[in-house]
Formats: C-alpha cells, sequence, structure tokens
C-alpha cells in the first residue's frame, strides 16, 4: 500500500535534476503497488533501469488488439530479454464488439480517436490503475509540445485518482530529449521495435501510425488526420490542462 507519508511536492524537490534511475529507485522504494507502463517503444529504457534495481519490477502494456506485428514480436522479446512478467491489458470484449458491430473498425477515421482508444486503452488502464498506488510512464516533455511540454517528473495523478484512491505518477524520462533516450539505448545494448528502423519514431497502433520524415515532429505520425492538440489517447488526459493552465 501506498505510504502515507509521500508527499508529492517534497519529492518533485527532491528530484530535481536526478538521473532516470534514481527517481525509479524512489519510486521502486516509496511504493509497494508501482508498475511501470511500458508502450512497447523506447520505453524499455525504463524496464532496462528498472530490473536493475528490482528484478522484481511489475510491468504492463496494453494489448488494444491493434498493434503492430512487429510490436508483439517486440514485446515478447523484452519479456524473455529481462525476465520479467509482461502483463497484457486487454479491452473488455462486450465493449469493443458493440463499437466494432455499431460503427465499424476504423470508425476513429471519422469520428476521431478518443472513442476507439477509451475502449482499447484507458478502460484497461484505468482497471489496472484501480489495483496500484503509483505507476511510471515514458512521458517527455520533447515527445508534443503541444501537451507534453509541462510533463512533471512526479505528480498527483489528477485523471485517474479518486478521494478514495489517489494515485501518483512518475515520469522520469520527462527532462530527457530523444537524443539522449537513443545514446541510452545503443550504449546500453537495449532491445528496441524494428519498426524504428523504418521510420516510426511514435509507435501506437497500426492503423493509427505511420513513419515520419526527416525533419518532421515525431508525433506527426499519430493520429495525422487531427489537429496537434488533441494527439493524445487518453491516457495522459491531464496533460492538455497543464498546458492551457501556463
Amino acid at each position: 500500500m501506498k505510504t502515507p507519508e509521500f508527499n508529492v511536492n517534497a519529492a518533485a524537490a527532491e528530484l530535481e535534476g536526478r538521473h532516470p534511475s534514481e527517481i525509479l529507485r524512489l519510486a521502486l522504494g516509496q511504493f509497494k503497488r508501482v508498475a511501470i507502463s511500458f508502450s512497447g517503444a523506447e520505453d524499455v529504457v525504463l524496464v532496462d533501469m528498472a530490473v536493475k534495481i528490482d528484478p522484481r519490477v511489475q510491468v504492463f502494456s496494453l494489448d488494444t488488439g491493434r498493434l503492430h506485428p512487429e510490436t508483439y514480436r517486440f514485446l515478447e522479446h523484452v519479456r524473455e530479454h529481462y525476465g520479467v512478467q509482461l502483463e497484457a491489458l486487454a479491452p473488455e470484449s462486450a465493449a469493443l464488439e458493440k463499437l466494432v458491430r455499431e460503427k465499424g473498425l476504423y470508425s476513429f477515421y471519422r469520428d476521431g480517436h478518443r472513442e476507439c482508444c477509451g475502449i482499447r486503452k484507458v478502460m484497461p488502464l484505468r482497471r489496472k490503475l484501480a489495483t496500484l498506488d503509483a505507476w511510471i510512464t515514458g512521458q517527455r516533455r520533447d515527445q508534443s509540445p503541444g501537451t507534453r511540454a509541462a510533463v512533471p517528473l512526479v505528480e498527483a495523478d489528477s485523471a485517474f485518482s479518486t478521494p478514495e484512491h489517489p494515485l501518483v505518477k512518475f515520469n522520469p524520462l520527462s527532462r530527457w530529449s530523444s537524443a539522449q533516450v537513443w545514446d541510452y539505448i545503443r550504449e546500453n545494448n537495449v532491445p528496441f521495435n524494428e519498426l524504428h528502423n523504418r521510420g516510426f519514431i511514435s509507435i501506437g497502433c497500426e492503423p493509427c501510425t505511420r513513419p515520419v520524415l526527416p525533419n518532421q515532429h515525431e508525433r506527426e505520425g499519430r493520429w495525422w488526420w487531427e489537429e496537434e492538440t488533441i494527439k493524445e489517447c487518453g491516457l495522459h488526459a491531464n496533460n492538455a490542462a497543464k498546458i492551457g493552465g501556463r
């Protein structure tokens, strides 16, 4: 259970300027019910750091049913490489079947991605977070100037917390750039999704992800038919509020 005296503001001040591995060490040491949210892209950096601190670290990923074959192979590679029990969270079948029955398999191109992501990602994540006191994400400030520029190292999760169940969210890579992430991957021989070799930078579901051209921002390959400021699937719903409140 969560340590009652944990203070988010004090932790944020303490962690300022710290290496991501130190932030992970604090999170894993402070909370027993804590897990890494692994998207199947470069978040594997967090897994690589975390297993060196605690080989029993909880890791989960959202299996939307629409991931690239390369991503599924990558998830299995990570599971075997690090010896972790990687929990794949599936959508609730009744809600998914209703969406497909009423709107088909590609309604997001017409209606926007929020409804589909809500069923395939947000609902399974909410179920998982109800069993945790803290979670760890690979969000970085440079991923999206429109919605992630104010991502802190640690925060009270206003999107998924409830008065009965407060939740803490750690973002150890918040201050890192894409270049720093890839330097770490190369220097530590960290496995990565083979789609990165084909121009994919930000990797999500197959119908909603495409490669980007040189000098394009990484998030331009996600939900490219929509306006930039709504390019979040709902997993980090409080990001836009932070930007708007600046």
